[in-house]
């Protein structure tokens, strides 16, 4: 059967990341192309964050499984990575993410202030290149081609370019305004999970692997308010989903915060709890 490709949207935060995992354990992808993208976002610590996975993941002493019967150019061909600068306009959309003049909303992403930090047509404007670079892999190397995004239930709520119908309708606008759409397809495992379900599917994909499940997640980043030192907040809606994941797992989560994981955890739970009595 030949292989397809695979063409991922790595942000650097933990959805995309535990996703190239993902498809790095799929059988059926012999290549994955990575696009990271700089939209003016306050956080872009995370381009830095999605730059230092790729390398470890490239680095040979932790992925003996691609050695078994692939040739050197196949090795070099397996996992590229390329961010796409588009600061000078996006930096321009007025959201908490990109605005310096607003702030980045704390507290649970149920509530109706995380709004603010939705990016206006973030996920159209990259899923339009992500697309345009679909169809020009297919071309290249004459096979099907799937878009891979990290959207997730916990999106739905607070992100309408998240939601499954959004992906649909975003979709059969492409199939009939390329030529040759049949090739490609929109790949989202994580439709209908959470954090939670990401995580667990990472730390089989990193066992699969051999890499490090702890050191992967380590060099992600989820806080959409981080420190100078690149230090999670632990208080913004991103970060109150992450540690509640990590909860649920029963693990510490492997990245700097800028209190101690005890603390960050109990701050969590009392977030959590406060929207629980609202329901």
């Amino acid at each position: 059967m030949k292989k397809k490709i695979a063409v991922l949207s790595l942000s650097g935060g933990m959805d995309s990341t535990c996703l190239l995992t993902h498809l790095l354990r799929n059988e059926y992808y012999d290549k994955v192309y990575c696009i990271s993208f700089n939209y003016g976002q306050k956080h872009n610590v995370e381009l830095e964050r999605a730059q230092a996975n790729v390398q470890y993941i490239r680095n040979e002493e932790h992925r003996k499984w691609f050695k078994e019967g692939k040739s050197e150019d196949y090795e070099s061909k397996i996992i590229s990575h390329k961010i796409v600068d588009l600061s000078s306009i996006m930096g321009m959309f007025n959201s908490a993410l990109t605005s310096e003049n607003v702030k980045v909303p704390e507290g649970h992403y149920s509530e109706e202030n995380m709004k603010a930090t939705v990016v206006p047509n973030r996920n159209a404007i990259f899923s339009s290149i992500i697309y345009g670079l679909a169809l020009s892999l297919s071309k290249e190397f004459d096979t099907a081609v799937d878009i891979s995004l990290g959207i997730h239930s916990g999106d739905h709520d607070i992100y309408p370019d998240c939601r499954p119908e959004f992906r649909d309708a975003l979709e059969h606008a492409f199939k009939i305004g390329n030529w040759d759409s049949e090739r490609v397809s929109y790949y989202t495992p994580y439709l209908t999970g959470n954090k939670t379900t990401i995580l667990q599917d990472a730390l089989e994909n990193c066992k699969v692997l051999g890499i490090d499940f702890d050191k992967v997640l380590a060099n992600t980043i989820t806080s959409y308010n981080p420190d100078a030192k690149g230090r999670s907040s632990g208080k913004s809606g991103s970060d109150i989903e992450r540690v509640e994941a990590f909860i649920n797992i029963g693990r510490k989560d492997p990245i700097a915060y800028q209190q101690s994981w005890e603390e960050v955890v109990e701050h969590a739970k009392t977030i959590l709890n406060e929207k629980n009595s609202n329901l």
